[in-house]
């Protein structure tokens, strides 16, 4: 594709944009010196030849700082709020940036679908891309920075694209949007996440629900419960395991993988848990709204491949773990509770603490606590609130050598242990210490 012979498509997979089409697309000056840009980062330790170095303030420094660094390495433009030799200068690089990223979309002649919710983004977005055969961002690439670098690198041969949208501040929806145009929005599920930002579940669902603005928009039975009880009203068609527009039956969530029946239509999902069945469900139902073959979609979906962190099975001298400490919030902790409860044999839970829960926090922890004892299971809990967890059912550990230690005194072979926690918490080197 071509546009005013401002960029080039040397083949399927590369896009070269010149620096006075950077400079036209974010509204800035082109300083002398800048050469045309195939890749683009804001980390100037990832920066190599041919790449556009984006000077992005950070929580300890500014990427302005390390501009020179950047040329040094082989960058042909940097994009800052500084003048400078082979620079387009901006007055706010934040914003430029959004601003390129839209303009780079724009070049992309496919179908763009956009995933967002507080909980079950990343698991969604690979069903869909991997279901529907589309190019996606890797692992959870969910802000500005790499979406632009993604559509940068996006071949236009490709049917179409799915991305992932994720927020943690008040506003950041709607620039998200701004930057991909989808043409179809995906809404996994509502919950409280990032309180800190957004202050209360209401202040979750307004910022999230920025995403039904899209042209298209398709919703889970739990996220339209959530928008309709806080007066958000819609025609929103739905998915879910019940009265949804788009409805999966005969759910069966076993210890290794998940099967459902979709249009009388086998389905089977090479994981546990409800999060990766919904997952499927949901590529299965925008296939459907796309025009796409659901056999087809079926099919691929029996081969999923989740990153690390999402109901992944890991077995250790005989005991089975299930690793889903990517990430955590009251949502998605509750699920893997209900999920475990139902599962045979022995079972344990060790949760650790779910982070940016802000004043909320205790009163959050103490509620999947009794969750955990309304389904007859006493985990072990770390972090702040685990000696108030455990009051309600359960044990508390200081820290991750006392949990091993604690496991390794009750846990045999042919026992399942499932592993929650937010990611700051590194939960998962339980498995390390465990193995070594």
């Amino acid at each position: 594709m071509l546009k005013g012979g401002e960029v080039v498509v040397q083949d399927a997979q590369v896009r070269e944009v010149t620096p006075e089409w950077v400079a036209a697309a974010t509204g800035g000056r082109l300083h002398p010196g800048g050469g045309r840009v195939a890749d683009l980062h804001w980390d100037s330790r990832a920066v190599g030849p041919g790449f556009l170095f984006v000077a992005l303030p950070g929580s300890r420094t500014h990427g302005r700082l390390y501009a020179q660094e950047a040329l040094a390495k082989g960058a042909r433009l940097v994009l800052s709020d500084r003048p400078g030799a082979a620079t387009v200068e901006v007055a706010d690089t934040p914003r430029a940036l959004v601003r390129l990223g839209r303009a780079l979309r724009e070049l992309f002649p496919g179908k763009v679908v956009a995933v967002g919710g507080s909980t079950g983004k990343t698991t969604t977005k690979e069903a869909l891309a991997q279901g529907l055969g589309f190019p996606a961002p890797s692992g959870n690439q969910n802000t500005a920075p790499p979406l632009a670098r993604f559509f940068l690198r996006l071949s236009p041969e490709a049917s179409g694209a799915v991305v992932e949208l994720g927020v943690d501040r008040v506003g950041e929806m709607a620039e998200l949007m701004e930057l991909s145009r989808p043409h179809l929005a995906v809404l996994t599920a509502l919950g409280e996440e990032h309180l800190l930002a957004f202050g209360d579940l209401e202040g979750v669902v307004r910022e999230e629900a920025g995403l039904l603005q899209a042209p298209e928009a398709l919703v889970s039975l739990q996220a339209r419960e959530v928008l309709e009880g806080l007066g958000h009203k819609g025609n929103w068609p739905t998915y879910g395991f019940g009265e949804a527009s788009f409805r999966g039956e005969a759910l069966e969530l076993l210890p290794g993988e998940s099967r459902f029946r979709y249009r009388g239509l086998r389905v089977q999902v090479p994981y546990p848990g409800l999060g990766p069945a919904l997952g499927a469900l949901a590529a299965l139902a925008v296939a459907e709204l796309l025009g796409e073959e659901v056999e087809a979609v079926a099919e691929r979906l029996s081969r999923l491949v989740l990153p690390p962190g999402r109901m992944e099975r890991r077995e250790v001298g005989g005991v089975v773990f299930l690793h889903d400490a990517y990430n955590a919030n009251p949502l998605s902790v509750k699920a893997g509770l209900r999920w475990l409860a139902a599962q045979p044999g022995r079972k344990w839970a060790v949760l650790g603490e779910m982070r940016e829960l802000g004043d909320l926090g205790e009163r959050l922890h103490l509620e999947v606590a009794e969750e955990a004892a309304r389904l007859g299971l006493k985990p072990l809990y770390l972090g702040a609130y685990a000696k108030a967890q455990a009051a309600l059912g359960g044990e508390a550990a200081e820290g991750l050598e006392e949990a091993l230690l604690w496991l390794k005194a009750r846990v045999a072979p042919g026992d399942l242990v499932y592993l929650k926690a937010s990611r700051a918490l590194g939960l998962e080197r339980i498995l390390d210490l465990w193995e070594g």
